[in-house]
């Protein structure tokens, strides 16, 4: 038996998920930090910066695994956890400045970046929920 469907112009669309500010200014950081993260891995490897009984590859899936991690995230910070794995994750990478001492410089500015990231997209969000909830009832009801 055949299934019958619309046209995708005729069905009707469902309304995308309203999102924060937090949640996009988030994802931003961890995206762009994921590549920076990528490359930082790709340095560990290349100056050959981790101990002589580890190979240097392992640089390379380090900065790989957390990085895509790091976009994986990105994707879920709908969710209240996901911006604390996002604050773990900067830690991971402050703690890579073991291996390569640059990579604190680089965790710090992320980790700056994340900080604002969420801090001040909550803040906006709060403030965004405050005033529709102000232009549901006008006169304060």
């Amino acid at each position: 038996m055949a299934v019958v469907t619309a046209p995708a112009a005729q069905r009707p669309s469902r309304p995308r998920r309203a999102r924060g500010a937090a949640e996009s200014l988030g994802s931003i950081v961890l995206v762009f930090e994921s590549v920076v993260v990528f490359l930082g891995g790709l340095t560990v490897y290349g100056l050959k910066a981790l101990p002589a009984d580890i190979e240097p590859w392992w640089g390379i899936v380090a900065g790989t695994v957390l990085a895509a991690l790091m976009v994986v995230t990105a994707g879920l910070l709908r969710h209240r956890w996901a911006i604390a794995f996002g604050w773990f994750l900067q830690l991971l990478l402050v703690l890579g400045a073991i291996v390569l001492p640059a990579l604190a410089i680089v965790g710090l500015i992320f980790g700056a970046m994340w900080a604002y990231a969420t801090i001040k997209g909550a803040s906006l969000d709060r403030r965004n929920a405050r005033l529709a909830a102000e232009a549901e009832n006008p006169n304060g009801d």
